[in-house]
């Protein structure tokens, strides 16, 4: 192996202690800090991803509340209950677990979360205080991305980063958060329309792969001594992988995410860090 391991366990778990120790800072001022998660449907990742969520808020300390709704429930219901939320003193972070299941708007649901408890960072009002550079509640997997170049000292000024994938949860808010002033990469944004994305991959001194497709991006194609942020997380017969193909990709990159042990724990830290921030800025009044 040649390239550096940018571990997101190891980030993960500075975070959550972090955040452990923001949550006790609270109690020992009368100040729970709640995570609530909405869910609907019986889908098995789902329900993984939600279960992984209440254990880790658990150990930060954090009460935590999971709510189910059968997977016939209708958008009305979705928004009373995540309105409900809204109005609950004890929740300050809400979570609406996407995708919902057929016939459910997801963007319409986290529109109706209150801004000021959007754990996931993906309210409007967060995103377009995101590109005015701004706000506290920021996604949670770009975020976690970002902590994790931060930690392991990733240069980014000046740096050509190409982002594979535009969508709201990763791909666009990645975008904002690499191009913003103080971090100042050069940006490019490529999707299904991009035409020769060969010569852009070997161009990227930064590739952030977000694309959902299993081992979309091999080795050969990747400049070297690149840093290669592999967000997929993608179920095979040989287990989890991610959107680059690691085995030929570590022999050609300069640092590399792991699938699984990357981005995917580093994005449930986050979630908790939005959460307690939400709780300070409440108490904080």
């Amino acid at each position: 192996m040649s390239a550096q391991l940018l571990s997101g366990k190891e980030v993960a778990a500075i975070v959550r202690d972090e955040v452990a120790h923001r949550v006790a800072a609270l109690a020992d001022r009368g100040r729970s800090v709640g995570l609530a998660t909405v869910m609907v449907g019986e889908d098995p990742a789902s329900e993984i991803y939600v279960r992984s969520k209440h254990r880790a808020a658990e150990r930060a300390g954090m009460l935590s509340f999971d709510h189910q709704l059968p997977a016939d429930a209708g958008q009305e219901q979705v928004e009373r209950l995540v309105e409900s939320l809204n109005r609950d003193p004890q929740v300050d972070g809400i979570i609406v677990q996407l995708p919902l299941p057929s016939g459910l708007d997801g963007n319409r649901a986290v529109a109706c979360i209150d801004p000021a408890k959007d754990a996931d960072g993906l309210h409007p009002y967060n995103l377009g205080l995101l590109a005015l550079e701004r706000g506290y509640l920021r996604p949670a997997t770009p975020s976690g991305i970002m902590r994790i170049m931060q930690h392991y000292g990733i240069e980014t000024a000046g740096r050509l980063a190409l982002i594979i994938g535009r969508s709201l949860l990763v791909g666009k808010p990645m975008a904002l958060l690499l191009g913003a002033k103080g971090v100042d990469a050069t940006v490019v944004q490529a999707h299904s329309r991009t035409q020769q994305l060969d010569d852009l991959i070997a161009k990227a001194d930064i590739l952030v792969a977000a694309i959902g497709k299993p081992r979309f991006i091999h080795g050969s194609q990747i400049k070297r001594g690149a840093v290669v942020i592999d967000v997929g997380i993608n179920r095979t017969k040989e287990g989890l992988v991610g959107d680059v193909d690691f085995d030929s990709a570590v022999e050609v990159a300069g640092a590399i995410t792991p699938v699984p042990g990357g981005v995917g724990v580093m994005t449930v830290a986050s979630l908790l860090a939005n959460t307690v921030t939400a709780a300070e800025l409440a108490f904080a009044g």
